[in-house]
Parts: C-alpha cells; sequence; structure tokens
C-alpha cells in the first residue's frame, strides 16, 4: 500500500484482526471474503476518484446502461443497483447535468423514465471501464491465472447454496451440509 493513510486504511479494513486460533474455517474463510472485498473495493474507489473524478455508484450505473444499449427504466436501474428509487435519480439528475445520459419517456407507460447513454457518455464510460479492468487484473496479480480460475470455481460452486438460502427467507445455508 504506499503511505501511512493507505495503512491506517487497510487496518481499519482488515476483518481478520478479529479471527482467533480456535475459530472455525468458516468464520475464518468469511472475514478474509470481506477483508479482500473492502480493500479491493475501497482501491477501485480511490481510482475512480483520482483518475476520472468519478464514484463507484456512478460507475455502477453507467455500466447497467451500457450493457442496455435500449435503456432501462428508472426502477429498473434501483432494482439492479439494489438501492432507492432516490439514489437513482439524484445519480441520474447528475450525470444528466453533465451531458452522459438522456432521458426518454416510457411509450407505455406515462409515468416512467427510461435512461440511456448519451453518445458522451458512452465514450467517457469506455475509458472508465478500461480503467477499472486494469485496475481490477493488478490487484489479483498476487494470484495466477490458474489460481484465479480455482476461486472463481470455487466461489461459484458456494453461490448457488448461497442464493438458495437467501430465496427461503434469509437463512443462506445449504440444504445439505457438509464436512470439510
Amino acid at each position: 500500500m504506499g503511505s501511512i493513510d493507505d495503512a491506517a486504511l487497510a487496518g481499519a479494513l482488515d476483518h481478520e484482526t478479529r479471527v482467533q486460533a480456535h475459530d472455525h474455517t468458516a468464520l475464518k474463510l468469511w472475514l478474509r471474503l470481506l477483508t479482500c472485498t473492502n480493500l479491493i473495493e475501497g482501491s477501485v474507489r480511490r481510482k475512480l476518484r483520482s483518475e476520472f473524478e468519478s464514484t463507484l455508484p456512478r460507475f455502477d450505473l453507467l455500466a447497467q446502461l451500457e450493457r442496455h444499449p435500449q435503456g432501462l427504466k428508472m426502477s429498473e436501474l434501483s432494482q439492479r443497483l439494489m438501492v432507492t428509487g432516490g439514489n437513482v435519480t439524484g445519480l441520474a439528475d447528475q450525470l444528466e447535468s453533465e451531458g452522459w445520459i438522456t432521458r426518454e419517456p416510457v411509450a407505455d407507460d406515462r409515468r416512467a423514465i427510461r435512461l440511456k447513454l448519451s453518445p458522451t457518455g458512452r465514450r467517457r464510460f469506455a475509458e472508465m471501464a478500461a480503467g477499472h479492468e486494469r485496475w481490477v487484473i493488478s490487484l489479483f496479480e498476487a494470484l495466477s491465472r490458474d489460481e484465479q480460475q480455482q476461486l472463481l470455481r470455487l466461489l461459484g460452486k458456494l453461490k448457488p447454496g448461497l442464493l438458495a438460502g437467501v430465496q427461503r427467507g434469509g437463512d443462506a445455508r445449504p440444504a445439505e451440509r457438509r464436512r470439510s
């Protein structure tokens, strides 16, 4: 990390400092995942701010619009970003005033508005996305390509059980427990 501020930030984000030798492996894993996620997200947030004078929520909204060239309704964006409609409205107001997005009425729903990337927004987001990709690749350089694939596979194996648990009402335990 380079500076004292970065070191202090890393310490504040390091949830593993709570782990004790006798703690269950699953608890240690959860805290390590949480720490890594926080460190990666913090790095991306700082890079977006320093290189593009932007924020992660703005990047996420633009990414959704880039994936849907036909545009998305505000309610769809709110669901995809898992934020309130007010959050989307605030971001949309900023991005529209900067010329990054346009608002269009939805033909079959007079109350709804569809957001689309403007040509300027599409060009600027492409620059941000390229930077984002470079940063994330560099953040994972400690792992070989094979190790990255293995981690991706293992997390992919974990994810369906977690999703099924959430759909059952918040209990993210797989239906069948396995011992390691």
